[in-house]
């Protein structure tokens, strides 16, 4: 037994090292997998003051640098943001922040959180449960806190309804049959409703575009006429209840738009 020990012992080691190896190996060739299957992790710089002081934007910079002079201009009035996830940043906070310079009350509204399912492997932070992420030309950048749900709002609360841009946002909001419903409810109502750069394809979804004139970013233009829209290429178009802009550089137009048309009733 005594000689037998060693050879045993010896053995054993062998085993553990070859183990070993093979662990190795294996950790290495999903390592391996796992980088082929990796972008590049890389966080694009773009504020909001960055795209004030572009050339060309100066008179959307000015836009928001005058201060507002009448602010109880919208006093009285209620404007719901439907948005999701993938909103462009600017064409929410910019018009939001306009109209409650003037008085109004404005409340960020969103679908239902719903996780993406746990087979997905996304680690998604606590606050997207009552936050939305902001994007600057497909660049996350943010998030802003929801007021309310989209199975929450009654047409009767408010006075005018905004949609803003972003590609995935608008995406997000045509699926959801609660954002749906309420945009036909208050389509019926003749009250304002407003959307700029790709937020007009939810209206499509909605099937709200039959025989309107409108606008919209370049690329879903096509989509807009597909579902009955005459598509205009100007920096706001206003026809009944609908308003309409086609990206970033008109939400100072879009925003004056939606201010005189509340106030011409």
């Amino acid at each position: 037994m005594k000689t037998i020990t060693p050879i045993l012992a010896a053995s054993a080691l062998s085993l553990a090292a070859t183990l070993h190896v093979n662990a190795q190996d294996s950790s290495t060739h999903e390592l391996n997998v796992v980088n082929q299957l990796t972008t590049k992790a890389a966080v694009a710089s773009l504020p909001i003051s960055q795209f004030l002081n572009a050339p060309g934007n100066e008179a959307l910079k000015a836009f928001f640098f005058t201060p507002v002079k009448d602010t109880t201009l919208l006093k009285g009035k209620r404007i719901a943001v439907l948005a999701a996830d993938g909103f462009e940043e600017i064409e929410l906070t910019g018009p939001a922040w306009y109209f409650r310079a003037l008085g109004a009350q404005v409340d960020i509204v969103s679908p239902k959180f719903n996780p993406a399912p746990a087979r997905y492997g996304l680690s998604t932070p606590d606050m997207a449960k009552d936050h939305i992420m902001a994007i600057q030309y497909l660049n996350p950048v943010g998030w802003i806190k929801v007021d309310r749900t989209a199975d929450q709002i009654k047409v009767d609360e408010y006075d005018a309804v905004f949609i803003p841009g972003g590609a995935w946002n608008p995406d997000n909001l045509r699926h959801d049959k609660d954002v749906v419903r309420f945009l036909q409810d208050f389509n019926k109502s003749g009250k304002l409703i407003a959307a700029i750069c790709h937020g007009p394809v939810v209206l499509a979804s909605a099937d709200l575009l039959k025989g309107k004139k409108l606008t919209g970013y370049w690329n879903i233009q096509i989509d807009l006429k597909n579902a009955g829209g005459e598509v205009l290429e100007q920096a706001v178009v206003v026809d009944g209840n609908l308003i309409t802009s086609r990206h970033p550089i008109d939400v100072a137009d879009f925003s004056l738009a939606v201010r005189d048309w509340l106030t011409a009733r």
